[in-house]
């Protein structure tokens, strides 16, 4: 016996019994040997007169309606009419031939697969009203000899006593089995989540490897050759970029760390109270201008109102202002570069702008070191709820744009 899913339940259905489908035919045959057995016992003791036909025909009829249950499965009030139909035929039968009491076992059985409980159990109470009745007068009229119902009854509601068990059994064991199956995918669910995190973190420190230490090496990189080519001839001006190399590998180093517990940039940490300026943004980016290599000219200019954005926004646009740097002072030729922040009222740009050699950005490949900085910009705004966009043509010059929204902000601080 197969057992099927609680989604198959039929519209309609609302028994204890409704999710075991396939007791539909093992009741069918219980109660079609029941009814043959009954009618050869009538038969045997009385005459086959007008009643007896009758009562055959009643056999016959509770038989045939009892296989008609699945003829309107998409109605929800056929379950209830049919089984309604099947208790009265049952009760008709059993008050005019008491031996016929023994079908009550299958008749039950659909009632249970039918009705509610509350409703089932009332049902069940007054058919076994009716079957004590029919009894009592089936012994009282009982002459001695065999009686075939008297075998027949008995085996029947075993049968289907255990065959109601047993559905219950499996149907207890499919949840059972449905229930280990979902645990089993929640488990892996689980797994895979924590493996794409690992990878959403990797990917993240990555980018901000790249775009923060990686770039500050470089920059102390260019600063150490030019203080070497001017170490001879101009002492002072060689100090100067040795100094500033050395101050960026400061800087480098507080990076690494802050780059590990995903803090803020320190020079956007705000005043001695840990509370974050205004200004705080805009100088951190004349600051990232400043280191980005030496001898580039970089203006910054700022355009609205400075107010005060999240710490996680701020960081982006200093590490994405230090990756475009990065990027136009290796590949871009520029002779001038213009840093724009712009504050609007829901939302903050940063466009980082050069008159280099500029390039086609369908043909960047993102295994580049260009291509991956782009990359990087793009996947952290994207992040943040953000967008980058990359604007550029062969001898046009690049510009780099990356918008935050703003519409979280409280009031006061725009």
């Amino acid at each position: 016996m197969s057992v099927l899913h609680p989604a198959s339940r039929r519209p309609g259905e609302h028994g204890i019994l409704a999710p075991a489908n396939r007791l539909d035919r093992w009741l069918l045959v219980v109660l079609v040997v029941l009814l043959v057995t009954c009618a050869v016992r009538y038969v045997d003791r009385h005459a086959l007169d007008a009643t007896g036909v009758a009562v055959l025909a009643g056999a016959l009829v509770l038989g045939l309606a009892y296989a008609t249950r699945g003829l309107l499965a998409d109605r929800s009030w056929w379950p209830t009419v049919w089984v309604t139909g099947m208790v009265v035929l049952w009760g008709a039968l059993t008050a005019v031939a008491p031996s016929f009491a023994w079908c009550a076992v299958p008749v039950a059985f659909a009632v249970l697969r039918v009705v509610p409980f509350a409703w089932a159990v009332g049902t069940v109470v007054l058919m076994t009203v009716l079957l004590t009745a029919a009894w009592q007068r089936l012994d009282s009229s009982s002459a001695d000899g065999f009686d075939p119902v008297q075998v027949a009854g008995p085996i029947g509601v075993a049968l289907v006593t255990v065959l109601a068990y047993r559905a219950l059994d499996l149907e207890s064991r499919a949840r059972q089995d449905l229930l280990d199956r979902l645990v089993e995918a929640q488990a892996e669910l689980a797994e895979e989540q924590h493996r794409t995190g690992a990878l959403a973190e990797r990917t993240r420190l990555s980018r901000e490897i790249h775009d923060s230490v990686g770039q500050g090496l470089s920059s102390i990189n260019l600063l150490l050759q030019a203080a070497e080519q001017a170490w001879d001839t101009q002492p002072e001006t060689a100090r100067d970029h040795v100094r500033t190399a050395a101050a960026t590998a400061r800087d480098g180093l507080d990076e690494v760390r802050r780059v590990v517990r995903d803090l803020a940039p320190a020079d956007l940490a705000g005043d001695v109270t840990g509370t974050a300026l205004p200004d705080a943004l805009p100088a951190a980016l004349r600051r990232a201008a400043e280191q980005a290599a030496p001898g580039m000219r970089v203006e910054v200019r700022v355009d609205g109102e400075p107010v005060v954005v999240p710490a996680d926004v701020a960081a982006a646009l200093v590490r994405t202002a230090r990756g475009a740097l990065a990027n136009v002072r290796e590949h871009a030729g520029a002779g001038r570069v213009a840093l724009t922040l712009t504050y609007h009222l829901d939302e903050v740009v940063l466009d980082v702008r050069d008159d280099g050699r500029g390039f086609d950005p369908t043909q960047v490949r993102p295994s580049g070191t260009r291509g991956r900085g782009l990359a990087g910009i793009r996947d952290r705004a994207a992040a943040l709820g953000g967008r980058a966009d990359v604007e550029s043509a062969p001898g046009e010059g690049t510009t780099v744009s990356v918008r935050f929204p703003l519409s979280n902000l409280p009031k006061e601080d725009r």
